[in-house]
């Protein structure tokens, strides 16, 4: 019971010097820091250029679909590579097998599902609609 306490009261000792080193951090900084607000100093800063026009605007919802397949492609390969880490291990162990079948089916369902999105054309940049097709066959003919 007594290494139980003594653990818990590492990690809460080591959670309030964290906080306080943080905190601690951001005091001494204002008030050493100088302080000289001005216009400029307040406006938007965009790439170094003066903000032109409202800073509310619709962006493109392809940014947040590119966004998420860029994400679970990178989760991917955060699972895929303890696997290979020790790859060799389970090979020495006899179990090669099955770690070479699980990383394939894993590997497998990743890319059904990028071809899914790629067949329904969700990475392309702009996107044509079922009527777009329609009126372009129109043109044709």
């Amino acid at each position: 019971m007594t290494e139980f306490t003594f653990g818990f009261a590492t990690v809460g000792a080591f959670l309030f010097v964290a906080v306080a080193f943080v905190f601690g951090a951001l005091l001494f900084g204002r008030f050493v820091r100088p302080s000289r607000p001005s216009l400029e100093k307040r406006s938007v800063y965009e790439c170094g250029e003066r903000p032109i026009g409202q800073a509310w605007f619709n962006f493109n919802p392809r940014f947040y679909i590119i966004a998420v397949i860029f994400v679970v492609f990178d989760v991917e390969i955060a699972l895929t590579y303890p696997v290979a880490a020790v790859f060799k291990d389970w090979v020495q162990a006899g179990r090669a097998g099955l770690a070479y079948g699980e990383l394939a089916l894993f590997l497998l369902i990743l890319f059904l599902g990028l071809a899914y999105v790629w067949r329904k054309g969700d990475l392309d940049w702009i996107k044509r609609l079922d009527h777009d097709v329609e009126d372009l066959e129109r043109k044709r003919e």
